[in-house]
């Protein structure tokens, strides 16, 4: 079976992540989302993989290669232009983007599975590929149910008792939803669907395609199996996201590195002064990250590696990217700090004026010496 995962957008309401990286690369326990992606679809014997990339489409080719790592094969549909020497991005939109695969190739020659690289997923791909025969469709949207009041933020889909999808809402407000049923952007599709994509067009999966598939009259049905699903459409979802796999809600996803005491796990050659220092987990802290005495660490926290906090610092419910330095003046709490780029889980910045934050910094610039004396694991 093959599969598609949409990776070409520009991430635009999690900057300022987005600013040096794609999306599908934003770390989630020290590896990028896209990579939890690629690991459900091989568990589920899904071998072809293609990937539209636009917005830093190098960093996505250069980490994935051609996949061989996972068990599986990854190709690359690039959407856009070079322009005297720099790459443009210029997204052709979900639909648009298989399309653009289908008339190159006809790489869709039997049913597939097109899954969005922001989220993620432990679904049984198997079952829900299963599900999608019985019903003999020709799409399937896999819905998750959420609270009514979180009903909101996400695309709803209307079906009837035979779990076929009659309507859709677009974030409707909680009085108005007619289900709690909502769209987590995984698809089921036989290849005729890519028949309703207009060529050489800019085309969207739930505005256009899906209402196209509603006026044919095409079998079109929910699958409504359980599983869980972590959307990070926004900071506050990254930040939730981090929070809830830390404490191990989501199925096959294990904490890195080594448990040194009840959990906090390390990576390699970590110097961390235990005796004189206030932890509770769960904590990672990645190699070659030095943390000093009289530091207070609050979980779940992932502080990346080559991270250096000073004495006196405090870090709770937070995320520290790769080699961020926090001095002693530093009070991090629910927020992401990367680079200078210091915001709350809202997504909010912590200060105004960014370059007044005098605590943040690289600690590659500040490099201390390791002291003898510092407790060292791995």
């Amino acid at each position: 079976m093959k599969a598609m995962i949409l990776a070409a957008g520009k991430g635009t309401r999690v900057r300022p992540l987005t600013y040096e990286m794609p999306k599908p690369m934003i770390p989630i326990l020290g590896k990028p989302v896209m990579e939890y992606l690629v690991e459900d679809l091989a568990r589920h014997g899904i071998r072809e993989i293609m990937v539209n990339v636009s917005h830093l489409p190098d960093q996505i080719e250069r980490y994935f290669g051609d996949g061989r790592r996972w068990g599986v094969s990854i190709g690359y549909s690039f959407e856009g232009h070079v322009d005297q020497g720099a790459v443009v991005g210029t997204p052709v939109g979900s639909a648009g983007g298989l399309k653009r695969i289908q008339d190159f190739s006809g790489f869709f020659d039997d049913t597939f599975v097109v899954v969005c690289g922001d989220a993620l997923i432990d679904l049984d791909v198997t079952t829900a590929v299963r599900r999608h025969w019985q019903k003999g469709a020709a799409a399937s949207l896999c819905v998750h149910k959420v609270p009514q009041a979180q009903v909101p933020n996400y695309g709803v889909v209307v079906c009837d008792e035979d779990q076929r999808i009659i309507s859709f809402q677009e974030k409707p407000s909680v009085n108005e939803a007619r289900s709690n049923l909502v769209n987590t952007g995984i698809y089921i599709f036989e290849p005729e669907i890519l028949d309703l994509i207009p060529s050489d067009k800019t085309y969207d999966i739930g505005s256009q395609l899906f209402p196209s598939i509603l006026d044919k009259g095409l079998p079109f049905y929910a699958v409504n199996e359980p599983f869980n699903w972590i959307d990070i459409g926004r900071l506050s979802d990254y930040w939730e996201a981090n929070q809830q796999i830390m404490q191990g809600k989501l199925r096959d996803v294990q904490m890195p590195g080594r448990e040194v005491q009840p959990g906090i796990w390390t990576g390699l050659n970590v110097s961390v002064e235990w005796g004189d220092l206030d932890i509770i987990g769960p904590v990672y802290i990645g190699s070659s990250s030095r943390i000093e005495s009289g530091v207070k660490i609050t979980g779940p926290t992932w502080i990346g590696h080559g991270c250096y906090v000073q004495s006196g610092a405090e870090i709770s419910r937070s995320i520290l990217f790769d080699y961020t330095r926090i001095s002693s003046a530093g009070c991090i709490k629910d927020s992401v700090v990367s680079g200078r780029h210091c915001v709350d889980k809202e997504g909010n910045p912590i200060h105004e004026a960014e370059s007044a934050i005098e605590w943040v910094g690289d600690a590659r610039a500040s490099a201390q010496p390791v002291s003898i004396a510092a407790t060292r694991h791995g």
